[in-house]
């Protein structure tokens, strides 16, 4: 959403480097990652860290890229197994048929127990999260 002129301001933002921002979403996503699933904890860092990139992306404190004007040809071929999984993700829950179809979200619980992915897939969502922000 375009901005009025007399809002926006051209401010030289020194801490929104990826020299910055990398360790800073390394850091959070490390602290996140050591909370067990689904606890209170997880949930409020959870909530914190996403709403406070919300709230940056929201405002005019970050420098925006440009958004593409039009997407690709190859997007539908990315489009396709992304729909495929949800549609099989939420038909799986919905039936719940348990063990003998899992989820994909049932399939990462062992691998998410471990700490260190954990912090690895916080730090994959912050960092996808970021980049939502800048646009």
């Amino acid at each position: 959403m375009e901005q009025p002129h007399e809002i926006t301001m051209n401010v030289s933002r020194t801490w929104d480097r990826p020299v910055v921002t990398v360790p800073v979403l390394a850091c959070l996503s490390l602290v996140g990652g050591q909370f067990p699933s689904f606890s209170a904890q997880a949930n409020l860092w959870t909530l914190g860290t996403g709403g406070a990139l919300i709230w940056l992306g929201l405002g005019n404190r970050v420098q925006r890229r440009p958004a593409p004007r039009r997407l690709g040809g190859g997007t539908v071929w990315w489009l396709l197994p992304a729909a495929l999984f949800g549609v099989l993700e939420g038909t799986t829950f919905v039936m719940a048929v348990g063990d003998e179809f899992p989820t994909f979200s049932r399939l990462a619980d062992p691998l998410l127990e471990d700490g260190l992915v954990r912090s690895a897939v916080w730090f994959a969502w912050l960092a996808a999260f970021w980049g939502l922000v800048r646009r």
